[in-house]
């Protein structure tokens, strides 16, 4: 009788075995945020299979899964990786190298999604994404545009210099060919109803499209066109006089031009009408990405030139030579100068709060990389993310910034929320970033695509472009 019961005993362990569902990782126990709701549910685990979330459940359900790998969580919180939603890969062939190290950076400060908004090496972008892609390159998931549209005889390089319709749609069907994920437009040279063209006709592609806006061009008239997303504050701060029309109208005719346009803003803004704009914008679901960071490094310039920062150890020299053009820029202002940058920074940064009253729909993003000094690819965006709470967002608004809307900007369902089927791009904090958004930057381990990096993996990854750049 007692054979037998042991027998017994020993087929249902031999059952409860071969029941166990295999899986890659499983991180437990951690404390799991739910970023769209803010709520934190404890004393869960985190099963992955290959590069996506078998399961978020109890630790007692997680036994019915058999992993190859186990990582302690240590009651720590875990939440969907960041994602930097508008930086720059640049400066020309000859610095490709120093771009490449902007992947492990991002990766080192759990950031696994990026947006590249076009410089001048397109090419080599594409192929980190679709290498990223393979597996065959470690870093963040790219998401680029590809050589932006822009008028003749540009500022900028590697534009696609566009003048007339037919120049307009073979720009349209090579960046389409490049199979890029968005397009870019901006405003230094292109023709005011030249940009409209361009964003009804990519709109009509089905292709997602930001940019600068012409002030020549009100806010109403490139969301009604379809504009996808307004890049940077200053553009939508427009939007927030009175009869923004009439003042589109004078710069058009050249009444009134340069610093005199924020001159005007600034005498004439009105909350009433800002709102009304913007939630016109909301409406016709034109989103904008703020880049707080950078417009702060330079207004406050006076006060830290940032040449002794530590983290200059890990931009490459070629880099830090594209940063003397703003800074040369900045440094020939006098004390009078220097008070009105500042308060215009402050001023469009106010509206930040208006923005998301109006339920216009904020992403997170840097300007981070080439050109923009002192901006930071990696520690950049947990400045942005701050910066976010310090002009009046929650810190739970400043992650749905990042981690749910750019994703959803791009039309990528995978991301979001640590859920079944979601990507298994995790980050996992020492302490709750919804009590202090400081806390994005106590990371103990970063899951990209699956593949565990712990604390020890992601140093290891900065010692290694530091030491890339000290050689």
């Amino acid at each position: 009788m007692k054979k037998n019961i042991l027998t017994v005993l020993s087929l249902l362990g031999v059952m409860t075995v071969s029941a166990q569902q295999p899986a890659d990782l499983v991180i437990s126990p951690v404390k799991v945020i739910d970023i769209k709701t803010g709520k934190i549910t404890p004393d869960q685990a985190i099963i992955i299979r290959h590069d996506t979330i078998l399961a978020v459940t109890s630790l007692q359900r997680a036994r019915q899964y058999k992993a190859t790998q186990t990582f302690d969580g240590g009651n720590q919180y875990a939440m969907p990786g960041l994602w930097d939603n508008h930086m720059h890969f640049g400066g020309g062939d000859t610095l490709a190298d120093e771009n490449k190290n902007f992947l492990p950076l991002y990766l080192a400060h759990g950031i696994t999604a990026v947006r590249d908004c076009s410089a001048d090496i397109s090419a080599q972008v594409l192929k980190w994404r679709d290498e990223v892609n393979k597996g065959s390159l470690q870093g963040p998931t790219i998401f680029t545009s590809g050589p932006k549209l822009e008028g003749y005889k540009s500022v900028w390089l590697g534009d696609i210099e566009i003048g007339t319709t037919a120049e307009l749609n073979h720009a349209l069907d090579s960046l389409q060919r490049m199979h890029v994920d968005f397009v870019k437009i901006t405003d230094n040279t292109i023709k005011p109803e030249l940009y409209l063209e361009a964003v009804k006709a990519a709109r009509q592609r089905g292709m997602i499209i930001s940019g600068h806006v012409p002030y020549a061009l009100t806010l109403q008239q490139v969301t009604d066109a379809g504009l996808s997303s307004v890049e940077h504050l200053s553009y939508v701060w427009k939007a927030g006089v009175k009869d923004e029309a009439a003042l589109s109208h004078s710069i058009a005719n050249g009444d009134i031009k340069g610093r005199d346009i924020n001159r005007y803003i600034l005498a004439h803004f009105d909350t009433t009408a800002a709102l009304k704009a913007y939630r016109h914008m909301a409406a016709k679901g034109t989103a904008v990405t703020p880049t707080l960071s950078l417009g702060q490094v330079l207004a406050y310039f006076d006060q830290d030139d940032h040449a002794h920062d530590p983290y200059l150890a890990y931009i490459g020299k070629g880099l830090q030579k594209t940063y003397e053009m703003r800074v040369k820029r900045v440094m020939k202002d006098d004390s009078a100068a220097i008070a009105y940058r500042k308060e215009l920074y402050e001023k469009e940064s106010a509206i930040l709060p208006l923005l998301q009253k109006a339920g216009v729909m904020i992403m997170a993003g840097t300007d981070a990389g080439y050109l923009n000094s002192f901006d930071y690819p990696g520690i950049g965006l947990h400045r942005e993310l701050a910066l976010m709470v310090h002009f009046g967002l929650t810190p739970l608004q400043a992650l749905q910034a990042s981690v749910i809307n750019s994703p959803l900007f791009l039309h990528q369902q995978g991301y979001g929320a640590l859920a079944a089927g979601k990507k298994a791009d995790i980050l996992l904090l020492r302490a709750n970033p919804l009590e202090d958004i400081l806390n994005t930057e106590k990371i103990n381990a970063v899951v990209t695509k699956g593949r565990l990096l712990d604390r020890s993996a992601l140093d290891q990854l900065l010692n290694k472009v530091k030491a890339d750049n000290a050689r």
